[in-house]
């Protein structure tokens, strides 16, 4: 069992695939703490590190309704810096969930999405 500082999940709570993660985690008694950011929003430098590690192209969440809904002008000649900010703007647009695994040496590990079997990969 893990410390909930060590392991923190960033989403929506009423998000779906928020809910199987979270029960995934629940079942296999990994404690976490949960940063909801529609309510919470997230910070510049966090999104930025993700989109570092990541690549913006996997944190931006192109599928999603609020993407979707974006005047073509917001979506023409997309790069890093513009999808950091469509991001920040609006939170929904970031995919979810993303989960921060505290290294020993400080550097984080990022799970993003959710799917069972990365799910036991990451937290052996």
């Amino acid at each position: 069992m893990t410390a909930p500082d060590e392991i923190k999940m960033f989403g929506i709570k009423n998000c779906d695939t928020i809910k199987k993660a979270r029960a995934w985690l629940d079942s296999h008694k990994i404690e976490y703490a949960f940063h909801d950011y529609k309510g919470s929003g997230v910070d510049r430098e966090t999104l930025q590190r993700w989109c570092k590690e990541l690549g913006w192209e996997k944190v931006l969440n192109r599928a999603g309704t609020t993407f979707k809904k974006l005047p073509d002008a917001d979506c023409e000649n997309l790069n890093e810096q513009k999808a950091i900010r469509l991001m920040l703007a609006q939170p929904s647009m970031i995919k979810r969930p993303m989960v921060e695994i505290a290294g020993k040496k400080g550097a984080a590990k990022l799970v993003l999405g959710f799917k069972p079997d990365d799910y036991s990969a990451a937290f052996k």
